[in-house]
């Protein structure tokens, strides 16, 4: 039996799900779970979303009935244990559910992975999805037309495209096969606005966004080999404009815009440590480098956190071990 057919028959045999997602959820996580979310609906089962950041401000048109819940240890107590299956999108370790982790980690019902990311964690009762996937929505869409659990619609579509369409950066990512554009373009059929869609995603930013925006390009350097560039962003940066780390998404990217350079690093400070995004082209590991401080994630996209350290005090490591992923 497939993945797919073994989801559907979860699904089937029980009557309530709780779906949750990775700590500051981007658009591949938030369309997914209420792609999902709205399966489970039109099935006329009990389902909730909640998670344990707050939706990003320029992704909340996505959740259109206001469905996304925030994680509150008092009002969620219950939760877990009034749930049949535990879901979990476009992630698959728990430790990045953060304040979630303990519950979902004891949770006695049936756990399922729905995600596209290296090295699942082995706690799932269920894993659909795989590194062979450009975004978890593109899985949800093969799940909807494989077992036709339920027909598609304009809503399902657009937070599928949404997710498809960000996890990709927007078709430009080396998954985006000819299979995908196939994907996008029946998902277009229902309804789906490409043009909009990509305004409320990537223009309505706020004010302070996009200066501190200008702030972290300021602060990009470059290394001794010329091929790694990196940037820094401080919570008094953040202070000073207004900004949350929700805001940081997707700056990393511009180091790759140097012509030469093949790894892009942002160093974000947080309360209690550092948060590190490693971004690269070709076939350069970063999940790699990412591994070797305590992080992971997809081979040109990854990321690490570490705590009760400075940036000072990590960043020519990790320039160093950088250094021995270039090609030359």
């Amino acid at each position: 039996m497939s993945t797919y057919l073994e989801l559907k028959k979860i699904i089937d045999e029980n009557k309530s799900f709780l779906l949750m997602t990775h700590v500051n959820p981007d658009a591949d996580a938030l369309g997914s779970e209420l792609a999902f979310y709205s399966v489970i609906k039109k099935l006329g089962k009990q389902v909730r979303i909640v998670n344990h950041s707050a939706t990003p401000y320029n992704l909340e048109f996505l959740d259109e009935e206001n469905v996304v819940e925030k994680f509150d240890a008092e009002t969620h107590a219950k939760v877990f244990d009034e749930t049949d299956v535990c879901v979990i999108l476009d992630l698959n370790n728990a430790a990045r559910v953060v304040k979630m982790e303990a519950p979902l980690r004891a949770f006695k019902g049936i756990k399922v992975c729905i995600d596209h990311h290296q090295d699942p964690e082995n706690i799932f009762d269920l894993y659909v999805g795989g590194t062979d996937f450009s975004a978890t929505g593109e899985v949800l869409f093969k799940f909807i037309k494989e077992t036709k659990i339920v027909e598609l619609d304009r809503f399902i579509a657009n937070q599928l495209y949404v997710a498809i369409m960000t996890d990709t950066g927007s078709f430009r990512f080396e998954r985006t096969t000819p299979e995908v554009h196939q994907i996008i373009a029946e998902l277009v059929s229902y309804g789906v606005n490409p043009p909009a869609v990509y305004d409320k995603v990537y223009n309505q930013f706020n004010f302070g966004r996009v200066k501190l925006l200008g702030e972290t390009l300021s602060s990009i350097k470059m290394d001794s080999t010329k091929q790694i560039a990196y940037m820094i962003v401080t919570k008094e940066m953040l202070d000073n404009n207004g900004t949350s780390e929700a805001d940081v998404d997707g700056f990393v990217n511009y180091c790759l815009s140097i012509s030469g350079v093949e790894i892009g690093i942002l160093f974000y400070e947080l309360n209690d440590g550092i948060k590190i995004s490693f971004r690269s082209k070709g076939e350069i590991p970063v999940s790699k480098l990412a591994a070797e401080f305590n992080g992971g994630g997809h081979r040109n996209a990854s990321g690490s956190r570490l705590y009760n350290v400075t940036i000072d005090s990590v960043k020519e490591n990790v320039i160093n071990a950088a250094q021995k992923y270039l090609n030359n």
